[in-house]
């Protein structure tokens, strides 16, 4: 199973975009993040088209988030994050999708912080922590794909010192990450990417894709059944070189199939 995750910082206006890639890469499920469509705005007919079925919530001007499944309904168990029944930003799906639980988020940025934002930011994080705590106790293969808008360590962002009033990389907020992986959460890209600059962000001002000047900001982590099975990983990042490219390039995991053991080195 291919699993991806794909800010789309607009899905109509990167329709061409998104739908080269999903023919180019062929991930069987998509989590989409940064819909800035209403519910009814969506493009489903479109993405049908593609060979994928979609569950979403829509947002206009800001959020949304969706799961796309290649020949298959996403079965929904959850539309919002539990925690906060006041908050009405569209931020967290989750559905079944071939027996694995998927759980899309796009956490909040924070900025500018302090303020407001930046407390909103922390406690989305924290409620997203209890929740993965729930789904942990639960022993079920799971997924939690998304932008969390939040630079784990200096490792993940090009040398610069201009980010560090940025909400995506303070102390609190590296802090609740390091907390989610605790639970025992398998962090794709860094297991088969242990060093090095991988990065999944590159800001469209001061010329930043051009001069790799990026981020890691977008995660899939695995329940321990799942990371298991983690065979590969990467980022498309030629992706968001392409022209009407969305800020962000997609990253993906690759699973092998359930009881399939990976290979042992043979003894010389």
């Amino acid at each position: 199973m291919k699993i991806a995750t794909f800010n789309i910082n607009n899905v109509n206006k990167r329709l061409p975009n998104l739908l080269d890639w999903l023919q180019e890469a062929r991930p069987d499920v998509v989590c989409l993040q940064e819909l800035k469509a209403a519910q009814n705005a969506f493009p489903a007919e479109a993405i049908g088209a593609a060979g994928y079925h979609a569950a979403w919530i829509g947002q206009p001007t800001w959020n949304g988030v969706a799961i796309l499944a290649r020949g298959v309904a996403p079965v929904v168990t959850r539309r919002g994050l539990p925690g906060d029944p006041g908050d009405l930003q569209s931020r967290y799906i989750e559905a079944a999708v071939d027996g694995v639980l998927i759980g899309c988020l796009y956490a909040p940025n924070g900025n500018p912080q302090p303020g407001p934002k930046f407390v909103y930011k922390l406690a989305w994080l924290e409620r997203l922590i209890d929740h993965a705590a729930t789904l942990q106790q639960a022993g079920i293969p799971i997924a939690l794909a998304g932008d969390y808008n939040v630079v784990p360590t200096d490792a993940d962002i090009y040398p610069s010192r201009s980010w560090a009033k940025d909400a995506l990389l303070q102390p609190e907020s590296q802090a609740a990450f390091a907390r989610l992986l605790a639970q025992g959460w398998t962090d794709a890209i860094r297991t088969v990417y242990p060093t090095g600059s991988v990065y999944t962000f590159w800001d469209y001002k001061r010329d930043r894709w051009a001069r790799d000047a990026g981020l890691r900001i977008d995660h899939i982590l695995l329940s321990p059944s799942l990371g298991n099975r983690l065979k590969a990983a990467g980022v498309d990042r030629d992706v968001r070189g392409r022209e009407g490219a969305s800020d962000h390039a997609p990253t993906w995991v690759v699973l092998r199939p359930e009881g399939r053991r990976p290979r042992q080195a043979r003894k010389r």
